[in-house]
């Protein structure tokens, strides 16, 4: 078992969302030990706790909200996050909607460690897996096994003749995270930008911060940055949804064709299954070594 851990010195970043295109200026300070991750939005004079209560909406992103105050997109934040093991964390935001950056996690990461990370005081319980538990939500499947640290595999189809089917299994560490999945970016169809911008979403999408996918192949000029992208961004979305959980998970998770909405449904359903899981403390944990993530 790890100690908690926040950063040492706030830091601040901005830019544009991907869903509202409003600009917006995120910074980040250092919480106290069992603090947990809390948003403010400054603006609106509203503190909503990073949990799985307090989303909202989960139309192509994860939107938490209190009072009817919104922050969309907060995903890739709490992803890079749980990543990196910070457990303890205040994400003062004055707009509407985290900003894109470039849709991966890591000009996040960077952020992060220029802020430096602090070790605190106490040791950080986490969420382990006692038996199998599967949920299914229409064409999505998630399942949480047993396993000896933290692993995630995901699969993923759609039929473009781009990619069909993709799958990515790994252990999770802080090693892992930044090198095979924060530089994996969002990514969407062109075909389907009219109906989300008619339905007041991807206002601020671009080439510059997803991958777009036409008929004939990707739009991007870059090209991609791992052959399976996709599905590697499709893990960064769900290590972040799985953080609002409030523990890192001890386990495996293997997930079908789930998405943001399928996350947090699979997370609610665990929660109120407590016999499939427990609270692991300093005197509980297993001699054998820990892989660690924040989710």
């Amino acid at each position: 078992m790890r100690l908690q851990r926040t950063i040492k010195n706030e830091v601040s970043f901005e830019g544009i969302g991907l869903h509202t295109g409003r600009h917006s200026k995120v910074t980040i300070k250092p919480a106290s030990r069992d603090a947990g991750v809390t948003f403010v939005r400054t603006d609106k004079h509203t503190v909503i706790k990073a949990h799985t209560g307090s989303v909202i909406d989960t139309a192509f992103a994860t939107t938490i909200g209190y009072d009817g105050v919104k922050i969309r997109t907060v995903e890739h934040l709490l992803s890079a996050l749980a990543g990196l093991g910070i457990d303890n964390i205040i994400i003062e935001i004055n707009g509407p909607e985290v900003p894109i950056l470039d849709g991966s996690a890591t000009e996040l990461i960077s952020i992060i460690l220029k802020a430096g990370i602090a070790k605190q005081g106490k040791k950080r319980p986490f969420l382990r897996i006692k038996r199998p538990f599967i949920f299914e939500d229409g064409h999505a499947k998630i399942a949480a096994l047993p396993y000896n640290g933290t692993r995630i595999t995901y699969s993923i189809f759609f039929s473009h003749y781009s990619f069909g089917e993709q799958r990515l299994s790994l252990d999770i560490t802080e090693e892992n995270f930044a090198r095979e999945i924060a530089p994996a970016r969002t990514f969407g169809f062109l075909k389907d930008i009219e109906y989300l911008r008619t339905n007041g979403l991807a206002k601020g999408g671009s080439l510059d911060n997803a991958i777009i996918l036409g008929e004939n192949g990707i739009l991007n000029s870059s090209g991609l940055r791992f052959k399976d992208e996709f599905v590697r961004h499709k893990v960064l979305d769900s290590i972040g949804d799985f953080s609002l959980i409030g523990f890192p998970i001890y386990g495996h998770i293997i997930a079908n064709k789930s998405g943001h909405s399928a996350n947090i449904r699979f997370l609610k359903k665990l929660l109120s299954t407590p016999d499939a899981w427990d609270i692991l403390t300093e005197q509980q944990i297993p001699t054998s070594p820990v892989l660690h993530i924040n989710t």
